[in-house]
């Protein structure tokens, strides 16, 4: 009957595909994977006997093609896709063929290129009493945004945004964060091609934002952060504190905890 692995290969460096990914990857019989956003190295992983097949010009139709073929050859494909086949990644439309096939299925989950961009940028995005939520979202392109989806709806909240597919209309970008709420020296990161060999990263107030995307020349490929908890220090958090009890550590009140950070102070990524 054949299978699909849906399998997410990280951000780009090829050390950060998982281990199951990685395995899997050498049992397929056919791997499939997109030169213009998958890092090249992760076809190590596949065996010397499997077909590979770069999909960088294929439409739908012609993976579905494919897939017949893992029904009618009884095939175990891998789709590589990069980062995390949730996020972004087309994945859906393709496992309505595989069912439509009646070809089993499975997605393996891949590490973000959000969490491999506070890496690169040193930061943790969930800072207590400063921004404890993280919205993931685009700008309307020729894909529409969903009605109440808009950059200005969210930028209402206040907390951390990460803005994929977006660094190629930065000052309308900018203009609906700062039009939506966002302070004009709201502190700003974007990384390009985060965990490639040629990663860049520009830290920045979001007013300086569109200038610093259009004097790098990202147009694509680049996550865009946003967000007070990128760049202020918050309370400590209750999880390591000796005041605090749970169901693994009782609280040891006469323990000195230390002092609090000061609200808004800096603690600048490397």
């Amino acid at each position: 009957m054949g299978k699909v692995w849906f399998i997410g290969a990280g951000p780009g460096a090829p050390d950060l595909l998982t281990v199951r990914g990685a395995r899997l990857i050498g049992e397929a019989d056919v791997v499939i994977w997109a030169r213009s956003l998958v890092h090249e190295g992760v076809l190590e992983y596949a065996s010397p006997d499997a077909e590979i097949i770069e999909s960088t010009t294929i439409p739908l139709e012609g993976v579905r093609e494919l897939y017949e073929r893992a029904v009618e050859e009884d095939l175990k494909v891998a789709r590589v896709h990069s980062g995390d086949p949730s996020l972004y990644g087309a994945v859906m439309e393709q496992i309505e063929r595989c069912e439509e096939l009646g070809l089993d299925w499975e997605m393996v989950p891949g590490v973000s290129s959000l969490g491999a961009a506070a890496a690169a940028i040193g930061r943790e995005l969930t800072v207590p009493e400063v921004a404890q939520s993280i919205i993931l979202t685009r700008r309307a392109s020729r894909t529409p945004m969903p009605k109440g989806e808009d950059i200005r709806s969210f930028a209402r909240h206040g907390t951390t945004m990460a803005i994929f597919l977006s660094a190629a209309r930065p000052r309308a970008l900018q203009g609906d964060l700062i039009e939506g709420g966002y302070a004009p020296e709201t502190p700003c990161a974007v990384v390009y091609r985060a965990s490639w060999p040629d990663e860049e990263i520009i830290e920045c107030s979001l007013e300086d934002l569109a200038d610093r995307i259009r004097e790098a020349g990202f147009t694509r490929q680049a996550l865009i952060l946003v967000g007070p908890g990128l760049g202020a220090g918050g309370t400590r958090s209750h999880l390591y504190s000796p005041q605090f009890s749970h169901m693994f550590r009782k609280a040891q009140p006469d323990m000195e905890a230390g002092p609090e950070p000061a609200k808004g102070e800096a603690d600048a990524a490397p």
